[in-house]
């Protein structure tokens, strides 16, 4: 098979397996730069897991022909300029196609801006967790597409400098850390950006993932970043200096609070997820004309736990605030809960809890940890 590769690649995607025996299912491409040498990275994806290798790009014309040949039937380049298409027919036979690149892939925030916004995580500097995460391109340039999340990101950063502002050394645990993007960038702002001596543990209970994640921080070379196999319920307190949760599921929220207090963490950022235990025991006949609907059931239940949460917290001597929080991954679950710890306890804020559990006849496991003790 003839075929010829154009030389200035940006971005690529592989698809359209042959045949069963491949264990691949599809493969993307990206230009990235190693020690000052311009590279293309190609992700190898099985229903499971993905593949990384890195080629010059006379070594990946050989790659790219081989699995045309003989594993999958389509691929597209795309370079600054064109975008090429090829796809093999079932009779074999290799159709090319190359067309104007009319919507370039990436977004350049000098053009056709009278003001340009200074992100905490400046554009044109490579970060090497966003070029892996597909926010920018390998040159520091915002993917275009992406350009919502470096933003959402940016806001997150924004939101813990102005509660941290001149600290200059924290200890930090991310409770249910999962895939870590978001703290191997919390990692690069603090160390890199503010110069901070900072340390991070990621707590979650995916052995593989955490396994990748101690991998891709030996990899970035983030010497104070690491990972740990564990579940939040039943971590030991240590001492932290701030505590991270972002969409640890129902209970695991509580939890993590709960080690919070206990640590006297001086700050905690938590975004909950799914907050499923008072949507099991809310049906008060007070409240049937919202109940009966699940829907609004289900956001009452999340309302009344995260306000549960947020009076716990005063209760236990924190400034504490919610706030409307657009997340990494475009969640309905946006409202996220920061507190700072002062020492000065709001006995108001528990009473009030407990007027709200007894009215409703409901348990919640934040509060039976704090105020009946933990019993694992």
């Amino acid at each position: 098979m003839d075929i010829t590769f154009p030389s200035d690649i940006l971005v690529g995607t592989i698809s359209g397996k042959k045949n069963n025996s491949n264990k691949y299912e599809k493969g993307k491409l990206q230009l990235i730069k190693k020690e000052g040498t311009s590279l293309i990275q190609l992700a190898m994806y099985t229903k499971t897991q993905v593949f990384h290798s890195n080629y010059a790009i006379d070594e990946l014309f050989k790659v790219l022909k081989d699995l045309l040949e003989n594993d999958f039937n389509n691929l597209e380049l795309t370079t600054n300029e064109f975008i090429y298409s090829y796809r093999v027919t079932s009779k074999g036979r290799l159709l090319t196609n190359r067309r104007k690149n009319t919507n370039s892939q990436v977004l350049n925030v000098n053009i056709g801006h009278n003001k340009k916004k200074n992100y905490l995580l400046p554009e044109g500097e490579v970060i090497e967790p966003l070029v892996d995460l597909g926010v920018m391109m390998p040159d520091g340039r915002i993917v275009k597409a992406s350009y919502d999340k470096y933003k959402q990101i940016n806001r997150f950063l924004e939101i813990i400098e102005d509660s941290i502002k001149d600290e200059k050394e924290l200890k930090i645990i991310d409770f249910g850390c999962g895939k870590s993007y978001l703290t191997f960038i919390l990692y690069y702002y603090l160390v890199k950006i503010k110069r901070m001596k900072c340390e991070i543990i990621g707590l979650d209970l995916k052995e593989q993932v955490i396994e990748d994640c101690n991998k891709l921080a030996v990899k970035y070379g983030y010497t104070g970043l690491k990972f740990l196999c564990g579940d939040i319920a039943k971590y030991k307190d240590a001492k932290a200096d701030m505590i991270i949760t972002l969409h640890a599921c129902d209970t695991a929220t509580d939890y993590a609070l709960y080690h919070a207090i206990n640590m006297k963490c001086r700050y905690i950022f938590s975004v909950p997820c799914c907050q499923h235990e008072i949507n099991k025991e809310l049906g008060s006949d007070k409240l049937h004309l919202v109940t009966k609907f699940g829907i609004l059931k289900e956001r009452m239940s999340a309302i009344m736990t995260d306000a549960i949460r947020a009076n716990l917290l005063q209760y236990s001597g924190y400034k504490t605030q919610i706030m409307e929080f657009v997340d990494i991954e475009n969640s309905p679950k946006n409202l996220l809960i920061r507190a700072t710890y002062t020492g000065n306890s709001n006995t108001k804020a528990l009473a009030e809890v407990e007027e709200l559990l007894a009215e409703y006849n409901i348990k919640q496991t934040m509060y039976e940890l704090l105020i009946n003790g933990n019993k694992d």
